[in-house]
């Protein structure tokens, strides 16, 4: 099993065969790995060890059988996005899916019953507006505007995920299931440092392919009308307009959420503007110079179901720091129980010492009992007879 968890991780951790080598301090060779990747060969317990602390995951985790099967449902991409970076992001995609899925279970708090998974296929832009009105309505959401699109997704169970990629990666939807292809979680992958409205967008873009919308028109369409529902729209804008103010436009993006550009898309598919009017604002835009930056940028959402369930995990001992700090990617400054940091040190002790240690407390707890009239008193006496 080690070749598949090898390949993955390593792909996850930006390692080319050669880098990985040279960062285990050249121990062994990139032929090497390669072998152990295609499962000829099997590596040393010291190498074993070398590339699990290289690669910041227990030596266990390297022979273990992976807990979940990863579906990657859609995935934008330019068609230049080197094979490289696409192996890299993918791995990444699964293997911090799985990473949340684990966290799930050891907090028992796994529930897809509110997923819309694939629940049919949405081919056409009509189907894809009554798509997104079932949606908001499923989730409660009424027709007023998302203030966060990232913490709704988050509390219906969809796990939002951000990779450091290049402007040719756009994103990626995808479903774990467990062995019995029962539905174990969802996800939704985004660019690190998108504007907020794009990032946005992106998001619901991508709920659209795990709700079930087929091509990227149609899932734009769902995600469109997700964030700004058609009724509400029309009640707000009017049914038909032939001049739009600049000023107006702002104001509909700080209030939907949403880009300019997406924002008159929109419009346009409402028929609320006409085809020609939306060009000669999209040619408007490209003077301005907005197609590339657009005045009032949203700052960007940030998800927070990991770090929140991290510090919980950590509180309640289910979890190592070190384990805690490899999911979050970082650091942790959190103030734990004292009797928490003595058991993680406790445990990392040899297992000899250990039981030397439980010895001695269990020959200091025997005096102290047999010592102490009152827990004898306590523990009980004689049996009497009644």
């Amino acid at each position: 099993m080690i070749n598949h968890r090898l390949r993955q991780l390593r792909l996850a951790r930006g390692f080319s065969l050669e880098a990985l080598a040279a960062a285990m301090g050249g121990i062994v060779t990139k032929q090497a790995l390669s072998k152990y990747e295609k499962g000829t060969i099997q590596p040393s317990h010291e190498v074993l060890n070398k590339l699990a602390a290289t690669l910041q995951v227990k030596a266990a985790y390297l022979w273990s059988e992976p807990a979940v099967s990863v579906e990657i449902l859609a995935y934008r991409k330019g068609s230049h996005l080197p094979k490289k970076e696409q192996a890299q992001i993918e791995s990444l995609t699964r293997h911090r899916l799985e990473q949340r899925i684990r966290l799930q279970r050891l907090l028992a708090s796994q529930d897809t019953a509110v997923l819309p998974i694939c629940k049919r296929a949405i081919k056409t832009p009509e189907a894809a507006e009554q798509a997104a009105a079932e949606t908001r309505q499923s989730w409660n959401l009424g027709e007023d505007p998302i203030a966060s699109v990232t913490g709704v997704l988050e509390d219906h169970h969809i796990h939002v995920l951000e990779i450091d990629a290049g402007e040719k990666f756009d994103g990626i939807s995808a479903v774990a299931y467990d062995q019995d292809q029962q539905i174990l979680a969802a996800a939704v992958v985004t660019r690190k440092g998108l504007p907020g409205e794009r990032q946005r967008l992106s998001l619901v873009h991508e709920l659209a392919h795990i709700v079930g919308c087929e091509s990227e028109t149609v899932a734009f369409r769902f995600g469109a009308a997700f964030l700004a529902p058609a009724r509400a729209v029309l009640r707000e804008v009017g049914t038909n307009r032939s001049f739009i103010q600049s000023e107006e436009l702002l104001l509909l993006k700080r209030r939907w959420g949403m880009s300019i550009q997406a924002i008159l898309y929109r419009l346009r598919d409402l028929g609320i503007i006409a085809e020609t009017y939306y060009k000669q604002w999209c040619i408007h835009i490209s003077q301005l110079g907005w197609r590339k930056q657009e005045p009032f940028p949203f700052p960007a959402e940030q998800p927070t179901w990991l770090y929140q369930n991290v510090l919980r995990a950590l509180s309640e001992g289910v979890l190592s720091k070190e384990e805690a700090e490899e999911m979050v990617g970082e650091e942790i400054k959190a103030d734990l129980p004292l009797s928490l940091i003595q058991r993680h040190a406790f445990m990392r002790l040899p297992l000899e010492e250990r039981r030397r240690l439980l010895a001695e407390q269990a020959d200091k707890l025997e005096a102290s009992y047999t010592e102490d009239p009152e827990a004898q008193v306590l523990g009980g006496g004689d049996f009497v007879e009644y």
